[in-house]
C-alpha cells in the first residue's frame, strides 16, 4: 500500500502533467489553429451563417511578404483594418472574405462583373450580377484585395480598400459545424473562381 508520501509525489507529477498539457494547448490554440464561427451572410454560398470552422494560423507567419500570390483565392481570416475601426468597428474582431488579388493585380468591377487583370472572372457564386462598380486598382506590394463570396450583401476591399498582409490571422481550412458539412472548405473548381 503507497505511502503518504508516494500519495502526494503522484498528485503533484499527475497536476504537474495537467499543466503542461494546458500550456501545450493554449499554445496551439494561439499560435497554430483556431476555431472560428461565421458571424454574417458575407460568404454565402460558401460558409453559412454558424458555421464553425478552423484556422490555421502558421502559413501567415512564414509566408513572405514577395509571395502572397499563394493567397489567390484562399478565404482568409483578419483582423478589422484601419479604415474600417475609423468608421466605428471595435478592433479586436475578426473578419473572413475571399483573397482576390494579390500585390500587382488590377481589380475592378463594372458591368456586373468582376475583371482581374483586365479579364473577366466567372461569377460561381451566384445567378445575379454584382450590383456595383469599383476600380481599377492595382494591389500594392503588402496588400491584398479581399471580397465577399456573397458580393453585393459584403463589407469588403470594394468598401475599404486594400487589406495590409500583416492584418491576417489565418487561412480558413476546415469546417466543423454542422455536422453534416464537415471536413475541409471545398473551393470551387480552379476554372470557375477569380
Amino acid at each position: 500500500m503507497p505511502n503518504l508520501l508516494e500519495k502526494k509525489s503522484s498528485i503533484k507529477n499527475d497536476f504537474k502533467n495537467l499543466f503542461i498539457w494546458i500550456i501545450i494547448s493554449l499554445i496551439i490554440r494561439w499560435q497554430v489553429i483556431e476555431p472560428r464561427w461565421i458571424p454574417s451572410g458575407s460568404m454565402l454560398p460558401t460558409l453559412q451563417i454558424q458555421d464553425k470552422i478552423l484556422v490555421e494560423k502558421i502559413t501567415p507567419k512564414i509566408t513572405s511578404k514577395s509571395n502572397l500570390s499563394k493567397f489567390k483565392n484562399k478565404i482568409i481570416v483578419f483582423n478589422v483594418p484601419e479604415q474600417l475601426i475609423k468608421a466605428g468597428y471595435e478592433s479586436d474582431i475578426a473578419l473572413i472574405k475571399r483573397v482576390i488579388g494579390t500585390p500587382g493585380d488590377k481589380i475592378e468591377v463594372k458591368e456586373g462583373n468582376l475583371y482581374i487583370n483586365d479579364i473577366v472572372q466567372n461569377n460561381y457564386i451566384s445567378d445575379s450580377n454584382i450590383d456595383y462598380s469599383t476600380g481599377p486598382y492595382v494591389v500594392p506590394e503588402s496588400s491584398l484585395w479581399v471580397m465577399g463570396d456573397n458580393r453585393n450583401n459584403s463589407m469588403d476591399s470594394h468598401v475599404w480598400g486594400f487589406l495590409p498582409y500583416e492584418k491576417v490571422i489565418g487561412k480558413a481550412i476546415f469546417r466543423y459545424w454542422p455536422l453534416k458539412d464537415i471536413g475541409p472548405i471545398k473551393f470551387p473548381s480552379l476554372n470557375k473562381i477569380v
